[in-house]
């Protein structure tokens, strides 16, 4: 086989004239961002440093337990606020909840049994008290 062959106009041909296809470029390799950072690493493994893992084991347990910890100082803190929102927190805010029902419970008792006392009450006697009290305020 016969190595390329160069045309005045810049393109390859073999030696049938075909055109040879070019190598496409890989834009990550031609980096020079990449490149200074694969030197990098490079030089830090000949001389024997750990660039990637830095952290020690104990270092990296110390960061996952304050980790946890944040989360659940969050958490927390949502609870509260949640609590927050709902109504007052703590024991004062039980106690008046407390109270609160105990109203409630008692205004509809209170007002059933009113209910139930009118019904009791015989329309006619209801009548003639209404009678009476017309007739003693026309007598004066």
């Amino acid at each position: 086989m016969m190595p390329p062959l160069h045309s005045p106009s810049g393109v390859i041909t073999d030696s049938q004239g075909l055109i040879v296809p070019k190598k496409l470029t890989n834009p990550c390799l031609e980096s020079s961002d990449r490149q200074n950072l694969h030197r990098e690493l490079l030089f830090n493994q000949k001389i024997g440093r750990s660039v990637l893992n830095q952290k020690s084991e104990l270092q990296r347990v110390l960061d996952k337990q304050k980790e946890r910890q944040f989360m659940a100082l969050q958490q927390e803190q949502q609870q509260q606020h949640i609590k927050q929102e709902s109504g007052l927190s703590g024991e004062l805010g039980r106690v008046i909840m407390q109270r609160a029902q105990r109203l409630e419970t008692l205004q509809n008792t209170t007002s059933q049994s009113d209910e139930e006392d009118l019904k009791r009450i015989n329309p006619e006697y209801v009548n003639a008290r209404a009678k009476l009290k017309a007739t003693s305020f026309d007598g004066k």
